[in-house]
């Protein structure tokens, strides 16, 4: 192993090479090999992807729709207390015509007695508009966050139905410009955008800023050009009801979003004619951890639930006949290979350069790591920045932090390493908070 790193990161060698493009392109090519087989054509994918959605938006007039169903909005609540007047508020406040339904469903009502208590005082407000309705629903029993949002699904009356957080708010525009998609009978979901609200509380959730613009209103703007969101945020969903009742509702053993997206992607490949489109201008405002340890324990839950779906639960619905070849190739490279096989690369890498090489060359390979992914990160960000964001200044506020996001990440997929393990050797999402444990014990085992 040691004989093969010498040969492979031979620096003095390589930098002797370096003259002009081609030196450049061998040293890019026996460094970052996966870089350039998979993440720069993913990254180049989102580009083009954003630059087409850009020019279509800068050449067609502006989409107009009378298309006005009713929308239901269930809102899972557990412990947000009066913070959930605010997401109330802004479902109240939205400039959609139609008629808005509020099902604010409380887990556990017999213990968060605050949060029951809001909703029900944000229920008798006199300023509610007439085509704005709350019909809360008090769990007293607590079944977690499934059976909360099944619990909505069951008293719902609207054609659409929006999965929502009871610590999520909104844009005033989001619903009138997420149900004009709908109007496409061939659409059954369609995805929002998702912003760190509480973003200068912390180092860790500016991080988390940064990481939402670039992975979610960036990358699935570009996606969604070619039909390949790859998820669809259980925090902001919207969702045309008789799909979900057909799919049976949402279903247990995980609270991870990405299971009813993978559940609705398995008839990709049967209606061809199926998109999940994904509207950037639709955006919900969310709080994240606070601290890296908030952080890791909530990235915990969400890789080891990730190895849990693709590689148990959804192991047989993966396949080019139920998916359709370009998302099943999507969610083999950006899904399994990149989420669960690369974090293991990674950690690999790391140690093997660490135990056979002098101190002098891992820091010069760290550093040139770090250069290739700055400036990758930094073109990226830019781009976000003209043509996707809808507050632009606000987010350049985030530029002199830029450096220090790759580092930030090679933490976090290091973590991620662990994390699959954990589910691998201990089944951790069956330790899942979201729902509690007599709950999973009654859900099939996979």
């Amino acid at each position: 192993m040691e004989q093969i790193l010498e040969q492979a990161l031979d620096l003095p060698t390589l930098f002797e090479q370096l003259q002009g493009v081609d030196g450049l392109a061998l040293l890019l090519l026996r460094l970052f090999p996966l870089f350039l087989v998979v993440e720069l054509p993913l990254t180049m994918l989102v580009v083009f992807g954003v630059l087409r959605w850009w020019i279509r938006e800068q050449t067609l007039p502006p989409r107009r729709s009378l298309y006005r169903p009713r929308v239901s909005c269930v809102i899972t609540c557990y412990s947000e207390g009066a913070d959930v007047r605010r997401t109330l508020e802004t479902l109240c406040e939205q400039t959609y015509a139609g008629d808005i339904e509020l099902i604010p469903v409380v887990d556990g009502a017999a213990v968060n007695r605050d949060t029951l208590q809001a909703v029900r005082g944000f229920e008798l407000r006199d300023e509610l508009r007439r085509n704005r309705r709350v019909r809360p629903i008090a769990k007293w029993q607590r079944g977690g966050r499934v059976s909360s949002l099944n619990a909505g699904l069951s008293m719902c009356t609207g054609s659409i139905v929006m999965a929502l957080d009871g610590d999520t708010s909104f844009d005033n525009t989001m619903v009138s410009m997420i149900v004009r998609h709908f109007e496409d009978p061939n659409v059954p979901a369609v995805a929002g955008s998702l912003r760190v609200r509480n973003t200068w509380s912390s180092f860790a959730t500016a991080i988390q800023a940064i990481e939402y613009l670039i992975s979610i209103q960036m990358a699935k703007t570009g996606l969604s050009e070619w039909n390949l969101v790859n998820n669809i945020s259980g925090a902001f969903g919207a969702f045309r009801r008789e799909v979900i009742e057909q799919l049976g509702g949402w279903d247990t053993h995980s609270a991870e979003d990405l299971d009813i997206t993978l559940r609705i992607k398995s008839y990709f490949g049967r209606h061809r004619r199926l998109r999940i489109p994904f509207e950037p201008k639709v955006i919900g405002h969310t709080d994240a951890p606070t601290s890296m340890v908030a952080l890791l324990k909530q990235r915990m839950r969400w890789d080891g639930d990730l190895l849990f779906l693709y590689a148990r639960k959804h192991s047989g619905s993966i396949t080019p006949r139920l998916m359709g070849w370009p998302n099943f190739l999507m969610t083999v490279v950006s899904g399994l290979f990149i989420q669960v096989v690369l974090p293991f690369i990674i950690v690999g890498y790391t140690i093997a350069m660490m135990v056979t090489l002098p101190w002098q060359t891992v820091l010069t390979l760290a550093l040139l790591v770090e250069i290739v992914y700055f400036v990758i990160l930094a073109l990226q960000f830019l781009l976000m920045l003209l043509l996707v964001s809808e507050r632009p200044r606000q987010d350049l506020r985030l530029m002199p932090l830029l450096p220090l996001f790759p580092l930030a990440m090679f933490v976090i997929r290091c973590w991620s390493a662990i994390a699959i393990l954990n589910e691998l050797l201990r089944r951790s999402h069956e330790e899942t908070s979201m729902a509690p444990w007599w709950v999973l014990r009654k859900a099939t085992r996979f």
